[in-house]
């Protein structure tokens, strides 16, 4: 009953947000909102993204913000410099160029844990950052690439990008919650809470990190696409520390023990930054404090209130699932 009930509220969600985001080009009234529904479908996917690192494996990274930017500066820097019929085949040479660095990084980050896998991530990240400067003439530096141009599939009214977005979002949402759903993605958990459990278990908790590592920077990247061609333009805020701290934030403020929460905490936080920046220059601060009252009263954050009285004896059932999955 437990099972069937987690299944149903799971479907219920799922249902009601795609419903949700599908209408928007019908309910919306203004560019703007249409705007807004882009931004929280896409941080809500990098949000997502991020959560199967920290969530699900325990891996708390601060450097997402690298493969996020790989994604956008992808976009950028080909139809920049080779027109804009390299748009849609940048994406993919985002992502894979994302992949790969991601796979290489994750080779030395992973073999170190807790702070020094957060500050190693982190630093990677910034160094990145760094060179975005320095090469001015190719990166744009501190200005960026601006007024980055659409093909004609995506051209003409932001409906068009906003329906692409959702699609794409939709299909690599529904692919993260697979790999949850999968012995792989019980792996992933029972690392979380017991790596030592699944080394006894003769499987190799290393060469997951890695893969969950790589999974988690291929979606951030897909993210970090979309969002170039939403706002038009890339800029190396996408590779500083505080976009990765918003994918922090958000998975805490809806819950990082769900699948759905981060997308909740990209909605809460994204409109918080829409509705009280139009208020007031310190917007920084009253968001600063609204999340620390909702992080205080909520600390299993908006989707983790209530938690499952048969919590242990799904960990139970998971490690079942481990033993039978092999390596």
């Amino acid at each position: 009953m437990m099972v069937s009930s987690s299944k149903y509220k799971f479907g219920l969600l799922w249902s009601v947000g795609f419903v949700a985001f599908a209408l928007v080009p019908v309910l919306v009234t203004s560019r703007y909102q249409m705007n807004l529904a882009s931004h929280i479908l896409i941080w809500g996917l990098f949000a997502v993204a991020f959560n199967m690192l920290w969530g699900v494996t325990g891996m708390l990274s601060f450097g997402q913000a690298l493969y996020f930017g790989i994604g956008a500066y992808s976009i950028g820097l080909f139809v920049h410099h080779a027109g804009k019929a390299w748009y849609l085949p940048a994406i993919p040479i985002g992502l894979v160029f994302a992949a790969v660095l991601s796979f290489l990084l994750g080779l030395l980050v992973i073999r170190v844990s807790g702070v020094y896998f957060t500050m190693l991530t982190l630093a990677f990240a910034q160094l990145v950052w760094g060179l975005t400067f320095k090469l001015y003439h190719f990166t744009g530096g501190d200005d960026g690439i601006q007024a980055i141009a659409k093909p004609e599939i995506l051209s003409g009214g932001v409906t068009k990008y906003y329906l692409f977005s959702f699609i794409i979002v939709t299909i690599c949402i529904y692919i993260l919650w697979r790999i949850r759903r999968s012995p792989f993605g019980t792996v992933l958990n029972n690392i979380r809470q017991n790596p030592q459990r699944i080394t006894f278990l003769g499987l190799n908790v290393y060469k997951n990190q890695l893969k969950a590592f790589v999974i988690s920077a291929f979606f951030a990247g897909v993210a970090g696409g979309l969002y170039a061609g939403l706002d038009g333009s890339i800029h190396p805020d996408m590779l500083h520390w505080p976009t990765s701290g918003n994918a922090i934030l958000m998975a805490t403020i809806g819950g990082m023990g769900t699948f759905f929460g981060p997308v909740v905490g990209a909605g809460i936080l994204t409109g918080l930054e829409e509705i009280v920046g139009k208020y007031t220059e310190y917007w920084s601060f009253y968001i600063g404090v609204v999340v620390l009252i909702v992080v205080l009263l909520f600390p299993n954050g908006v989707l983790g209130i209530k938690k499952f009285s048969g919590r242990k004896n799904n960990e139970e059932k998971e490690t079942e699932v481990v033993c039978n999955s092999g390596n």
